[in-house]
């Protein structure tokens, strides 16, 4: 749950909620089901975008070992379920607690930073073709977030 919904909830058990609180609060509900269509939607065409970058990805890098592209790959599956989660919650943090420690040394032990910039360049491009503007919008700081960790370091 994002870190100002968490406190303001934390707070209601101690008094009534401010109005500027409860305003917080309806904002977040009432993008609630936006945010579960679009959970939905990349959980429903998650293979289909994958396979896409897949696609592009060994067209692009056709010098690259088919394992280090599978790894890549696997990882930026794994980065994008989190990237759905951290949205939904609308914690961008939340990507930042998963990802950090474990996606960035492993960019840097397989040397793999220009896969991993195609590969995020890609998928980007991938989700813009299959989701609507206000569903990337929303997707948009958790995946600049996994950015800034897998590729900005």
């Amino acid at each position: 749950m994002h870190p100002k919904l968490e406190a303001i909830f934390n707070e209601a058990e101690s008094r009534y909620l401010k109005p500027e609180e409860l305003k917080i609060i309806s904002q977040y509900v009432e993008s609630l089901p936006s945010r579960l269509e679009t959970y939905q939607q990349l959980r429903d065409k998650e293979l289909e975008i994958m396979q896409a970058v897949a696609s592009q990805l060994e067209t692009q890098l056709p010098q690259a070992k088919t394992s280090e592209l599978e790894r890549s790959l696997k990882n930026a599956m794994l980065m994008l379920r989190y990237c759905g989660i951290a949205m939904l919650l609308n914690d961008e943090s939340f990507v930042k607690e998963r990802l950090r420690g474990w996606l960035d040394v492993i960019v840097e032990t397989y040397n793999s930073s220009e896969i991993e910039t195609k590969l995020y360049r890609l998928l980007w491009q991938q989700l813009s073709q299959v989701m609507s503007k206000e569903q990337l919008g929303l997707l948009k700081p958790s995946l600049t977030m996994a950015k800034e960790i897998l590729i900005n370091k």
